[in-house]
C-alpha cells in the first residue's frame, strides 16, 4: 500500500505539472522543448526568493574572472610515470601528481620524484592527494588503500590493519587533527592523535547506499557526496548530520528547478564564502544556506553537465568535465576547451543571453578533465592526456559584450 500511494503521488506530480505547463505555454507562449531550465538571463546578481518574493541582491559575492590564454603541457616527456593524470596538490612552491601509475613531485617546474609501490604506495593508481594543515603531512588517496607520506616514508592505511571503510580512496580532506576520506564502502575520520577511525555508512548516516565519492568541509562542517544520496552535511561540534537530496525524486530530469540540488548523484563539492557548490553527473548546484540555484549546459556557460571535480575559489567557483573547465562567478561564465583536431584553444565567455567565444594560442592538453589546484595565479589541470599548466597574459578581459 504504501508503495502504490507512492506511485501515485508521483504520477499524480507530474500530471498535475504537465498540466500546467501546457496551459501556461498556451496562454504566456512558450516551448515545451524549454521547460528544463529557462531561468532569464541566468544573472545572480538579483532573483527572487520564490517563499518571500523579495529581490535578492548578490553583487557583493561577484568576483573578477581572469582569462587563462597560455598553457604549458606535461607528460611523460617531462619525466611523469604516465599521461593520465588523476589529480594534482599544490604544496607550497612545490606540486604533488597523482596518476594510474604512481605519484609524482614536482619542483621548480620539473620533476623532482616518483613514488610507485617498490618505495610504499598502497597503489600505483593515485586519485586524491591532500597536505595535512596541522602536521604537512601528504596523505594520498589510491585505489589500493590510504598513504600518509610524512619525512620521506609512506605508511599504509586499509581495511585489514587499521579501520579504514574500504580500500578505494576516492577523495582526501584534512581539517584539523582529522583525516577524511570518501571511499566506495562509506567516508571515514581518522584521528591523528588517537589513532582510531568513524565510519559513516547507510546504517547511522542519511544515505542510501555506501558509496561515497567526495568529500570537502569548512566553517566546521563537512560535506560528503553520496552516491544517488545527495550531500551529507556533518556538524564537527555536535556530530549531527543532514542531508540534502532532490526533492522532486525525479533521475531523468529536474522537475522542479531550484528546490534543491540538481540531482542525487553527486561528485563532490566545494565549500567558500558562505557558498557550497556542488557537482554532479547531471549538472551543477549553488547553495548559499538560504537559496539554491541549478545550472545546465543547455542554460548556461557550463561546459558540460558531467562533472568530475568542483574547486572554489572566492565566491567562485571551477568545475572539471567531460568537456572542457568553466569557471563561474554567480555573473559570468569562462569556458575552456581544446579546438578539434588544433593545437589551439577557444575560451568560450558568457553572460546571460550573450556569448563571445576568443580564440588563444595554447589550451588545455585534453577537455576530459579529472582535476585541478592553483598555486597563487596559476593553474594546474589534471587531464586524461597529461598536466596543463595555465597563465593569464593580462590580455584578454573576461566580458561578453
Amino acid at each position: 500500500m504504501l508503495i502504490m500511494n507512492r506511485y501515485l503521488r508521483q504520477h499524480l506530480k507530474i500530471i498535475i505539472v504537465a498540466v500546467i505547463l501546457i496551459s501556461g505555454g498556451l496562454l504566456l507562449g512558450f516551448n515545451l522543448k524549454d521547460i528544463n531550465h529557462k531561468p532569464g538571463d541566468g544573472n545572480l546578481s538579483e532573483f527572487r526568493n520564490a517563499s518571500s518574493g523579495r529581490s535578492v541582491d548578490l553583487k557583493k559575492e561577484v568576483q573578477e574572472l581572469k582569462i587563462y590564454d597560455t598553457w604549458t603541457h606535461y607528460t611523460t616527456k617531462q619525466g611523469l610515470p604516465s599521461d593520465k593524470i588523476n589529480c594534482v596538490r599544490v604544496d607550497g612552491d612545490r606540486l604533488w601528481i597523482g596518476t594510474d601509475k604512481g605519484l609524482a613531485l614536482m619542483e621548480g617546474n620539473e620533476i623532482s620524484n616518483v613514488y610507485t609501490k617498490e618505495d610504499g604506495l598502497a597503489h600505483q593508481n593515485v586519485v586524491s592527494i591532500e597536505v595535512s594543515p596541522t602536521t604537512g603531512d601528504i596523505w594520498v588517496g589510491t585505489m589500493g588503500g590510504l598513504n600518509r607520506l610524512s619525512a620521506g616514508k609512506f605508511e599504509t592505511f586499509n581495511q585489514f590493519n587499521s579501520g579504514m571503510p574500504n580500500d578505494v580512496v576516492y577523495q582526501v580532506y584534512c581539517v584539523d587533527k582529522y583525516v577524511w576520506v570518501a571511499t566506495g564502502g562509506g567516508a571515514g575520520c581518522y584521528d591523528i592523535y588517537n589513532k582510531q577511525w568513524k565510519i559513516f555508512t547507510e546504517q547511522n548516516a542519511p544515505m542510501h547506499e555506501p558509496w561515497t565519492y567526495g568529500i570537502s568541509g569548512g566553517d566546521g562542517k563537512v560535506y560528503i557526496a553520496a552516491w544517488g544520496g545527495g550531500i551529507i552535511e556533518y556538524e564537527m561540534e555536535t556530530g549531527q548530520m543532514r542531508d540534502y537530496v532532490d526533492p522532486d525524486e525525479e533521475m531523468e530530469i529536474d522537475l522542479f528547478p531550484d528546490d534543491g540540488i540538481v540531482h542525487d548523484i553527486t561528485t563532490g563539492s566545494s565549500y567558500s564564502e558562505g557558498i557550497l557548490w556542488i557537482g554532479t553527473y547531471f549538472g551543477m548546484s549553488r547553495y548559499d544556506g538560504v537559496r539554491w540555484k541549478g545550472y545546465f549546459d543547455h542554460d548556461s556557460g557550463l561546459a558540460s553537465n558531467f562533472i568530475n571535480f568542483t574547486k572554489a575559489q572566492g565566491s567562485a567557483v571551477w568545475l572539471c568535465t567531460d568537456n572542457g573547465l568553466s569557471n563561474f562567478n554567480g555573473e559570468t561564465w569562462i569556458t575552456y576547451r581544446p579546438v578539434e583536431n588544433s593545437k589551439k584553444g577557444e575560451v568560450i565567455v558568457t553572460k546571460g543571453e550573450t556569448k563571445k567565444t576568443i580564440i588563444t594560442g595554447s589550451t588545455l592538453s585534453n577537455n576530459f578533465l579529472w582535476g585541478m589546484d592553483f598555486q597563487d595565479d596559476i593553474l594546474w589541470i589534471a587531464s586524461a592526456k597529461g598536466l596543463s599548466k595555465g597563465e593569464a597574459s593580462g590580455k584578454l578581459m573576461a566580458k561578453a559584450d
